[in-house]
């Protein structure tokens, strides 16, 4: 996996503006923050998004994938700014869970998600090299 950073463009903080890969792909449905048995864990947003990550690493490990092999996320959150008061703790439970992984991202505002107390949907992909 390669990071695509123009010169003279500043390093965008936590994320990528590109990344070249190559090998197997793994693609992990949009994930939510509920637990196993279909349960939102808290209307918290920072749980949820630790939730979301957490699932989404659980689906990765079923193909020998971790959080080093993910080129891509795209999130949907439903309050922008539940997003941006949660954003120390965000970069806190990132940084534990994902290390120092920067996929590519993008975030949408949405006005709702499917599950009506979800917060938070990231969709992801992940490669993992031949």
């Amino acid at each position: 996996m390669k990071v695509l950073q123009p010169e003279n463009w500043p390093r965008p903080k936590g994320y990528s503006n590109g990344i070249e890969a190559t090998g197997r792909q793994i693609f992990v449905a949009g994930q939510i923050g509920w637990d196993e048995t279909e349960t939102i864990v808290s209307d918290d947003f920072a749980d949820q998004f630790e939730q979301v990550l957490r699932n989404t690493l659980m689906v990765l490990h079923e193909a020998g994938a971790g959080p080093e092999h993910i080129v891509r996320m795209t999130g949907y959150i439903t309050d922008r700014q539940a997003y941006l008061d949660a954003a120390p703790r965000l970069g806190a439970i990132w940084k534990a869970l994902m290390g120092k992984n920067y996929p590519v991202m993008a975030f949408v505002i949405v006005a709702g998600l499917i599950e009506p107390r979800a917060q938070i949907e990231i969709e992801t992909t992940a490669v993992v090299s031949d």
